[in-house]
């Protein structure tokens, strides 16, 4: 891997120079008084809607997991399936709300993307239930292609590590890495060896014109930003693009500021990510299924809200969707 103004030849950094607090500082994060959250929420899962004419359906599994079902193949983001983000699935914080989808209703899953390797983005013992019943391709950015590999995913081919701004064309469906700003570890001893990243997906379907007999190409696209804090990369990725039909943003896990500010948008800096982008919708995740920080389960909920109407933007613009809800992206002829 060559050095860039995000990789010192070492360790991946932010290059806005904002790189996260140092784990010396998790004591006092945790000296300070947290809302309680229920100890389990339920969700009457359903399995995900047909496409029909649709063009894209993406469907809220919980945290930052989602079904994307295309006409090239069904994707899944950051997969967390298990009860407990840590450590062999018995240390860190447990699992409030169940997912939207039971795991065996998943259609099949040809990609996975896997944002970065943080326990409740990249959870190994999910990983494994899809290599074993789906061997999917799994894109994720540098340095995480050995903890893939762990988890059962080997055969060549299935796991593409890729850098910020670079794209690979997977299964039909050509997929961008995109900037975030974040930070990586899965122990004290690893920090910042793998990066961290959204990712655009483009998909192509044909759609007739009005009154012309020939078809043209209608991309679809999707944006998921990963785990991340507000930058000025979101008013790049816009300019750089171009048009955005649906923007998964995250919105929770963002108190107190002076620790989570460098790592995680609050609902207000989501809302202006959202300016920035220009999508035309945006959905929000990273709430209400992992206990991770000192807000309450809903409290997301009500400052996405208020937030919203501060900027005058329409609810559906920018939606919080129910665990297990779909919605459609797009029409095909």
């Amino acid at each position: 891997m060559q050095k860039s103004d995000h990789f010192d030849g070492v360790r991946f950094f932010n290059p806005t120079g904002a790189n996260g607090q140092p784990f010396s500082k998790v004591p006092k994060l945790f000296l300070t008084p947290q809302a309680r959250w229920p100890s389990h929420v339920h969700v009457q899962p359903r399995p995900a809607p047909p496409l029909a004419d649709a063009a894209v359906v993406v469907t809220f599994i919980g945290h930052s997991t989602w079904l994307i079902q295309t006409r090239a193949g069904n994707l899944l983001t950051d997969p967390m399936y298990s009860r407990c983000a840590g450590p062999f699935n018995r240390f860190g914080p447990r699992r409030v709300r169940d997912p939207g989808v039971l795991f065996d209703d998943l259609p099949p899953i040809s990609i996975v993307l896997l944002s970065h390797n943080h326990y409740d983005h990249c959870d190994l013992a999910t990983l494994r239930r899809l290599a074993r019943r789906f061997d999917p391709v799994v894109v994720t950015p540098l340095g995480n292609g050995r903890l893939v590999r762990s988890a059962g995913i080997r055969r060549p081919g299935r796991v593409v590590e890729l850098d910020w701004w670079d794209e690979a064309d997977v299964a039909g469906l050509p997929i961008m890495l995109t900037p975030a700003q974040h930070f990586s570890a899965r122990t004290p001893f690893d920090r910042n060896r793998a990066l961290w990243s959204g990712f655009m997906i483009t998909v192509d379907h044909e759609a007739a014109l009005e009154r012309e007999a020939s078809a043209r190409r209608v991309p679809t696209r999707l944006y998921f930003a990963g785990d991340t804090a507000y930058g000025t990369f979101f008013r790049e990725i816009a300019r750089r693009l171009g048009p955005i039909d649906l923007a998964f943003l995250p919105i929770g896990a963002y108190e107190p500021r002076w620790f989570m500010r460098a790592v995680h948008m609050n609902p207000e800096e989501a809302v202006q990510a959202h300016l920035d982008l220009q999508p035309a919708r945006s959905v929000a995740m990273h709430f209400g299924t992992i206990q991770l920080t000192l807000e309450g389960i809903d409290e997301p909920l009500r400052a996405l809200e208020a937030a919203l109407r501060a900027k005058s933007i329409p609810a559906e613009r920018f939606q919080a969707l129910p665990f297990g809800d779909s919605i459609r992206v797009g029409e095909r002829d």
